[in-house]
């Protein structure tokens, strides 16, 4: 299946927790939720009023979760076909955005230099994390739920930790990376990089394990699988790479 609706580039994609569906983001400003069964484009979601950096889906399936430069992050309820709430406090553009693993929170990474935990049900932000010293490009969860890796254009690498509220892990690259994700065992980080590489790093002491070359420009996504055999990388140079 192809779909075309989008009027400008794609930011990101998530699939849905039952697979029948996958929902993309656009330069263009809307969320588009598609349909494999019917191979058609099911809901378009139009209320951002800038670009849609990046989506992602409740474990439930019944909420999507978006983030965008107009400096908001929208949650709209699948059945519905409606806003269900709006999260306003970042005060620059809201780069990533995911939910906690079984939970009803919401993480987002923004360009104002912060990480920041939101309530579903209240919409309000429980949590803020600082110490980024540049626009947070990825923030996401490990499969526990209890950590979060943030990553930054300075090459800045942070780990933080829920439960103490606070910066367990801070790992300087030396060069701008793009996105970073915990594996199975929340024991190694995949990061990737402005320089084409891939590095493996140990999500407890930040030491680089290993380095995955092969990508002639820079790695833009990570993604392990479930079972974390493998990883999915994407890149500049319009390849994508399945790594053991």
């Amino acid at each position: 299946m192809s779909g075309s609706g989008h009027k400008s580039w794609i930011s990101s994609c998530d699939f849905h927790p039952r697979g029948n569906l996958l929902a993309t983001t656009s330069g263009d400003g809307t969320v588009k939720v598609w349909d494999f069964l019917k191979t058609k484009c099911a809901m378009t979601f139009t209320e951002h009023t800038q670009a849609v950096w990046g989506c992602s889906f409740h474990d439930t399936g019944d909420f999507l979760a978006s983030c965008s430069m107009d400096q908001t992050v929208k949650v709209w309820d699948t059945n519905s076909g409606r806003c269900r709430n709006t999260f306003r406090g970042h005060v620059d553009s809201v780069n990533s955005v995911c939910f906690q693993p079984y939970s009803n929170n919401i993480c987002t990474g923004s360009a104002d230099k912060s990480v920041s935990l939101w309530d579903l049900r209240s919409g309000l932000c429980i949590q803020t994390f600082v110490g980024h010293t540049n626009a947070v490009a990825t923030a996401s969860f490990n499969i526990k739920g209890d950590s979060i890796v943030s990553t930054d254009a300075d090459g800045n690498l942070k780990v933080w930790d829920i439960r103490m509220v606070g910066q367990r892990l801070n790992v300087d690259l030396g060069v701008p990376i793009n996105d970073a994700k915990f594996d199975k065992s929340s024991r190694c980080l995949a990061v990737a990089c402005d320089d084409g590489t891939i590095k493996v790093l140990d999500s407890g002491n930040g030491k680089v394990q290993g380095v995955l070359a092969g990508h002639e420009k820079a790695v833009q996504a990570v993604k392990f699988d479930n079972a974390s055999r493998y990883l999915v990388s994407a890149a500049s140079d319009n390849t994508f790479r399945i790594w053991a």
